[in-house]
């Protein structure tokens, strides 16, 4: 007779799961990492969603810009890495009134208050 051990996958999972997550946050550099890539993909969907809320579809935006559909859909997915300031600059300028585009530099100091830089367009 053999005895079967009952196998609790969501617990298993969420164990799992917490185990990874602790390890992750413990790694300062792995926090600076995600961070980033957070502040990346929090960019490029505020695209997104300005040029829906513009009432713009891909086409609309590209010819606004003197580009293809296709270079406006690298634009909305590749992440800064690939695309200039001044190329973001124009993508908000196509948006039409009452858009602008805001750079901030800050630096993360547990010293005080973060020093930053603000550009707007």
């Amino acid at each position: 007779m053999s005895i079967k051990k009952e196998v609790d996958i969501v617990a298993d999972g969420k164990a799992s799961y917490e185990e990874w997550r602790a390890e992750l946050l413990g790694d300062p550099e792995s926090v600076a990492l995600y961070e980033e890539e957070a502040r990346k993909k929090d960019l490029w969907l505020q695209l997104v969603e300005a040029r829906h809320a513009a009432g713009l579809s891909r086409a609309e935006m590209a010819e606004r810009l003197g580009v293809s559909e296709a270079q406006v859909t690298r634009i909305e997915r590749r992440g800064y890495d690939a695309c200039t300031i001044r190329a973001l600059q124009r993508y908000v300028e196509a948006l039409g009134p009452g858009y602008s585009l805001t750079i901030e530099i800050a630096r993360r100091s547990d010293d005080g208050p973060a020093a930053g830089l603000n550009a707007a367009s």
